[in-house]
């Protein structure tokens, strides 16, 4: 049993979506603290070959409250709407607009003003326009302590979830130690993902951005056949 746990990202890039692909269960965090400098909000589309954010708006509240408990503003549902014809605009010309269109409507158009909601949503759709079935765990489902941080909460939920190889991002190789994760009958292992690189129209490549700027400019079986291209590791340098 494989388990991944991370913060619900708004239409998060290619390789969430590999780790969300890569696991059996994908635990996703509602009680931990909002972050508006993070990605659980917005995210990052190309516009005249310059990243550019889209950013769904907050009802005005303290960045201390869960994630759970955070909101989209009363006219959410105008402001989406504008958030889609950004989209659109950047991406009209792109081979595979058309494909993706649908994908498009049901984020944007989602009619769920909880922002947890609103965000897991966008992941399930694409996830689902993917063909990933690995199931969602909300993290408060799992009844952790909520006063748990850091290794400690993700050794706690892992095994919770009933892991016995907990898949972490490579960017977590120095947060977490194995030592901990095998006294709790767990191995730790790291996604490190091949780059996806491809062509963005007549601009330079941009990394990292959105999963809606690799679908609109690639086929979906091109972007599905990718998933699979990654090597778990232990993390130790090679």
């Amino acid at each position: 049993m494989r388990v991944a746990v991370m913060q619900p990202y708004f239409v998060p890039y290619f390789g969430y979506f590999q780790l969300l692909h890569a696991v059996d269960r994908f635990v996703i965090y509602d009680d931990v603290q909002f972050t508006r400098s993070g990605w659980i909000h917005r995210n990052r589309i190309a516009v005249g070959g310059a990243p550019s954010w889209i950013t769904l708006a907050l009802r005005r509240d303290s960045d201390t409250l869960p994630v759970r408990e955070r909101a989209l503003t009363e006219d959410f549902r105008a402001r989406n709407a504008k958030l889609l014809r950004r989209v659109e605009g950047a991406y009209r010309s792109a081979p595979f607009f058309e494909e993706v269109r649908p994908l498009l409507d049901a984020v944007f158009g989602h009619d769920e003003p909880g922002l947890f909601a609103f965000v897991r949503h966008s992941v399930e759709v694409v996830a689902a326009h993917l063909g990933i079935e690995t199931p969602l765990v909300t993290s408060s489902t799992l009844g952790v302590d909520p006063d748990l941080r850091g290794q400690d909460r993700v050794l706690a939920m892992a095994e919770a979830a009933g892991a016995r190889t907990y898949v972490n991002p490579p960017g977590g190789v120095s947060l977490y130690d194995a030592k901990a994760f095998r006294a709790r009958g767990m191995d730790l292992r790291f996604l490190q993902p091949a780059a996806l690189v491809y062509a963005q129209g007549a601009h330079d490549f941009l990394p990292s951005l959105s999963i809606l700027d690799a679908l609109v400019h690639n086929p979906l079986d091109r972007i599905r056949a990718r998933l699979d291209d990654y090597a778990l590791t232990d993390g130790a340098p090679r």
